[in-house]
């Protein structure tokens, strides 16, 4: 099971958003083997908010749908750290649920269902998938299809 700790910035998402959140990600981390008790933190937050992330960290200054942070990821002088009985921890995905609205509308789908698809891709990226290269598009885009189809998440 995944530890998922959900901080919504906005007051905006209901307890039952969070729990199709949870229950995708927990969904997806079984169809990819994850090991039990890896930690992650899913924050919601404004379209101002995750314009200053998307400036400070990504150099685009607009809103953006998701942002994700991974932990895994090594830095040029970082040493990494292994131990037996410490949890993975993948890292943080930041979501704007403003941003979330607007393409529920633009796709004419759910807000549920767009939210579902914008956790699932951040999740996605802290375990390493990108989309930077047609290839690697194909690959993490065939896998979020995947898990969306079986979980019973699409997009009608």
């Amino acid at each position: 099971m995944l530890s998922i700790d959900f901080i919504d910035e906005t007051n905006e998402t209901t307890e039952r958003e969070q729990g199709l959140v949870e229950e995708l990600l927990q969904f997806a981390s079984e169809k990819l083997s994850i090991q039990p008790q890896t930690e992650l933190s899913v924050t919601f937050v404004d379209n101002n908010r995750i314009q200053e992330i998307n400036r400070e960290y990504r150099g685009k200054d607009k809103p953006t749908d998701v942002i994700s942070f991974a932990l895994e990821e090594m830095g040029e002088d970082e040493v990494e750290i292994k131990g037996a009985d410490m949890p993975r921890v993948l890292g943080d995905i930041i979501i704007s649920v403003e941003k979330t609205r607007e393409q529920a509308g633009d796709y004419e789908h759910s807000f549920e269902r767009e939210l579902g698809f914008l956790a699932l891709h951040g999740f996605l990226h802290l375990l390493g998938y990108d989309h930077m290269t047609d290839e690697e598009e194909k690959i993490m885009f065939g896998k979020q299809k995947e898990i969306l189809d079986e979980y019973g998440l699409t997009r009608s």
